[in-house]
């Protein structure tokens, strides 16, 4: 019960209701358990750390959330760029033709 309240305020939009129930949340865990390649042990000095399931999980959630949150940057930086251009176009009067079809697509991405 604690991990589904202490992850729901991390929603995505469009989640149903039920995504961050105990039980929707252990059949999550569980599937990643079954998904995970379950490391080797290694035969080492005592004190020796040895990598876990939990580990490997980590570390692979991490790696994708890195990627998608790059992703996210790179798009976020070319809808700038973009912004940026039009702006400068804007103001040295090269798109007044386009300036009533320019306002209404950022009133429909406000909205």
């Amino acid at each position: 019960v604690s991990v589904s309240r202490a992850i729901k305020p991390f929603a995505e939009p469009g989640r149903p209701p039920d995504w961050f129930s105990q039980k929707h949340c252990a059949s999550q865990y569980s599937e990643l358990l079954e998904t995970t390649e379950t490391p080797k042990r290694k035969r080492g000095e005592k004190g020796e750390v040895v990598e876990t399931v939990e580990d490997v999980i980590v570390r692979k959630l991490t790696a994708e959330r890195v990627e998608e949150l790059k992703k996210m940057i790179k798009e976020t930086q070319e809808k700038y760029r973009q912004l940026k251009k039009d702006a400068e176009l804007i103001q040295a009067g090269h798109m007044d033709n386009r300036l009533e079809e320019l306002c209404n697509e950022i009133m429909m991405w406000v909205l």
